[in-house]
């Protein structure tokens, strides 16, 4: 790890303000994320400062308000899922948060970081001490290296800008079901338009010196149910293979609107629209769950070592979906 400059900031300004000042600076709240890229000397340009958010006061509460659920951008994932605030009127992000990591990990990680963490992919975060730069195309390299090369737990929807890393998540996908807004310091932006991995080693439209301040996330409609699922090798710690977060309206026992959401299936999380818009205007059975599972993934491009995961994708979104139905 190269030295760096450890600031700490006392309010939003003054961070802003310490990245303006140091062009290649990182911010940390959680840590869990950005200790590994400096560690492995992730980036192009290795970061000249670290500034710590830790330091300013109120960026980590959790308020119910009048029109929805403001979570400050350090509210930890532990607190997030052990929330009875969250889990009355948000479940599908408590249980989001619940699955994310070890509990070490939910102690330490932030909600914020969660979702503006770096692309998972062993190519582009294979450590330089072990053997030397692998240059990658999210690294400056020609190509995806993972194409010909093992992809296992790659995209099965083709890559954006040659990159074939996917988004590693959990409450991403809970966040775009339940149509999540961004909060910096300066907009407020849709989740629907938040990731963008297209834009080479970040995750995200933020800018270098711009600060996630909060997430809010609006009061659902009533009759609304929400519901996560995370297939991962092993229950605590790892990635998912394929998580699903649903919000289905419901009614008259007949579905009114439904937001689907897929995650480590694709460089960004993958909503689901040609399932959502099957579902309209129709009862929630486990036939209609199946076929919205089956469209869910009907545009999937696998490649041959991650071929495996478009039935598991589809699956996971008719059980989520399912499990939405059995909250009558």
């Amino acid at each position: 790890m190269k030295r760096f400059k450890h600031l700490e900031a006392a309010s939003v300004e003054e961070a802003v303000a310490a990245l303006k000042e140091h062009g290649s600076a990182h911010v940390i709240a959680g840590g869990s994320d950005l200790m590994g890229c400096l560690k492995d000397n992730l980036w192009m340009e290795s970061p000249e400062a670290i500034v710590n958010l830790k330091t300013i006061p109120d960026l980590d509460e959790i308020r119910r308000e009048d029109d929805g659920l403001r979570l400050g951008a350090l509210a930890t994932l532990t607190r997030i899922a052990e929330s009875e605030v969250v889990r009355e009127g948000w479940p599908c992000l408590a249980e989001a948060a619940r699955k994310t990591g070890s509990p070490l990990l939910r102690n330490m990680g932030t909600i914020a970081g969660n979702i503006c963490q770096q692309n998972r992919c062993w190519y582009f975060r294979y450590p330089d001490k072990l053997g030397g730069r692998i240059d990658c195309v999210r690294k400056g390299g020609k190509r995806c290296l993972a194409v010909p090369g093992d992809h296992r737990y790659h995209s099965i929807f083709g890559a954006v800008k040659k990159c074939i890393a996917v988004n590693p998540g959990d409450t991403a996908p809970a966040l775009v079901a339940l149509d999540a807004r961004v909060e910096t310091d300066r907009r407020s932006i849709p989740i629907d338009e938040f990731f963008s991995a297209e834009r080479g080693a970040v995750s995200t439209i933020l800018e270098h010196d711009e600060i996630v301040t909060s997430i809010f996330v609006p009061n659902q409609a009533e009759g609304t149910r929400g519901a996560f699922r995370k297939i991962a090798l092993r229950k605590s710690i790892d990635f998912a293979l394929v998580n699903c977060a649903a919000a289905v309206t419901m009614q008259g026992g007949v579905v009114n609107a439904a937001r689907i959401c897929l995650n480590g299936v694709h460089n960004n999380p993958y909503r689901c629209t040609a399932s959502e818009e099957y579902l309209v205007g129709r009862e929630l059975t486990s036939e209609s769950a199946a076929e919205a599972g089956r469209l869910a993934v009907a545009e999937a491009k696998p490649l041959l070592l991650n071929a495996y995961k478009v039935p598991m994708a589809g699956t996971t979104v008719a059980d989520t979906l399912m499990d939405c139905a059995g909250q009558a």
